[in-house]
Formats: structure tokens, sequence, C-alpha cells
């Protein structure tokens, strides 16, 4: 295993262990509202610490992109960065709803490198390395062979703090229910691109995003066989925060369609 996947895992699991132990205290949880919707408590704050402290142990010259604490420049020559989401769900988590990961990637040159997704509730590590596969708890790991759009069971999230696409998400998700198995929203886009890759999902697709909700998930996706893409069908979608995935047969079809319901500022 990669030396630097065999870090993340263990930053993972030392977040994951601060996220179980307050999971069975959320009465006393000291929460924070960053803007509507969208809340902070002191476990992202402490994961997320101790994730980053973990990480640069190993490799003090990395730089960091974290939720909570921002970005840190490398202190090297910025070749290697960490992407660092340390709760994504926190909405799920203070309510108690196990649907929640911590999830950490590493980029070389901007070019994801190395992905993990950890659940702590189930116990479910999901990890890839570039041209190495992705696994679950240590099992290879491929997208379904989902072939039609009619039969895939779409992942995906809606807006919750800024509404102004609201009108167009409802219409996407009205076309994609009469024309999929079904459409799920969650709330941890991480776990959502995981599940992509190990064939829970046939698909996914989401405006908005930040670099953390889906880095890891994006390499995991990649690895285990599917296609991911910014709203062209282009790898711009870190940029972009707009991101569309799935196996290789329901890809083509889902991009398709979303596609051709954007309005021209949308089309990046």
């Amino acid at each position: 295993m990669n030396p630097a996947l065999n870090i993340a895992i263990k930053a993972a699991r030392r977040a994951g262990q601060i996220i179980n132990r307050a999971s069975n205290e959320l009465d006393l949880l000291k929460i924070s509202t960053k803007r509507p919707n969208d809340f902070v408590t002191e476990v992202d704050k402490a994961a997320e610490a101790a994730i980053i402290e973990t990480l640069l142990e190993t490799y003090p010259a990395h730089g960091i992109l974290a939720e909570e604490s921002g970005q840190q420049a490398a202190k090297g020559d910025g070749e290697y960065q960490w992407i660092i989401d340390p709760l994504d769900g926190t909405t799920n988590f203070i309510h108690g709803l196990p649907q929640y990961a911590v999830s950490i990637a590493l980029t070389r040159n901007g070019a994801l490198e190395q992905a993990v997704v950890f659940d702590p509730s189930r116990n479910e590590l999901f990890t890839a390395s570039k041209g190495g596969g992705a696994f679950l708890n240590e099992r290879r790991i491929r997208v379904s062979r989902r072939a039609r759009l009619a039969e895939a069971l779409i992942g995906t999230g809606f807006p919750y703090r800024m509404f102004e696409h609201i009108d167009l998400y409802l219409a996407i998700f009205r076309e994609l229910a009469q024309k999929t198995a079904g459409q799920r929203r969650p709330g941890a886009a991480s776990l959502d691109l995981a599940y992509v890759a190990c064939g829970r999902y046939d698909g996914f697709w989401e405006f908005g995003l930040a670099p953390w909700d889906m880095a890891a998930g994006a390499l995991l996706i990649s690895e285990a066989g599917g296609l991911i893409s910014d709203l062209r069908g282009e790898n711009q979608y870190l940029a972009t925060g707009n991101v569309i995935a799935g196996t290789p047969k329901v890809f083509a079809p889902l991009l398709k369609l979303i596609e051709g319901k954007l309005p021209e500022s949308l089309r990046g």
C-alpha cells in the first residue's frame, strides 16, 4: 500500500474515533452556524485538527485545503496538497442520522493521487490510489454493470445554502424521477460518490460542491471503472463544484439529460 495512503487512513481513523465518541453525547454538542443551514460543531474542528496533525507529522512540507481551517500553503514547492473534509454530513450528524464520513484526498500538481472516505458509524473504509484500483475494507470494488438509465439508482444533493437554482434542480429531479429507477438524497456527497464506486448507486449529480466534498470520491469512482466530469463532460469539477458521475453506460445519458436543461451560466 502507498505510504501516503497509509497515513491518510491513520488520520481518517483517528478522526473517526473522535466522531464516534461524540455521537454518543449529541445533546452536549456545541453547534455554531457558518451560514444559513451550514453548521459546524466542535467535533468538525477536533477531527480536522487530528487529521492535519497526523498528516503533517509525516509530510510537513505538504499543503492543506480543509473545510474548517481553510488553506495552508505548502512549505516546500507546492507539489502536494491534502484536501480534507473532517465530517461530511454535519447536519446528519447533529440530528443523529448515521450518514456522514471523513474524506481525505491527496493531489500532486493538481492531479488526484490518493483517496480515503471513512464512514465511522459503519466502519466502512473506502480507499484508492491512482492506477491501483479502489477498495472497500481491502476488498476490490467496481462500479455497477447497470447499462440503462431507466434501471439506474441515482444519488443527488439539493441546495441547502443558496437557492437561486432550486427551480432548475426540481426540473431535473422531476425528469429523472420519470426516467430512472429512483433517486436518493442522503446528505453526504463523499459517501454518495463512494457508493457509485462500489455499485450501490449507478450515478450521481450535484451542483455547487466544494473540493473537499468530492476530491476523494472522484478518485474512487475513476479507479473503480466509472466516469466523472463537470457539466461540460470535462474534468474541471473540483474548480466548478458541479459534478456528474456514473457507470460508463449510465454516465452519457445522465450527462445529456442534465446538460439539456442547463442555462448558459451553469455550463462550466
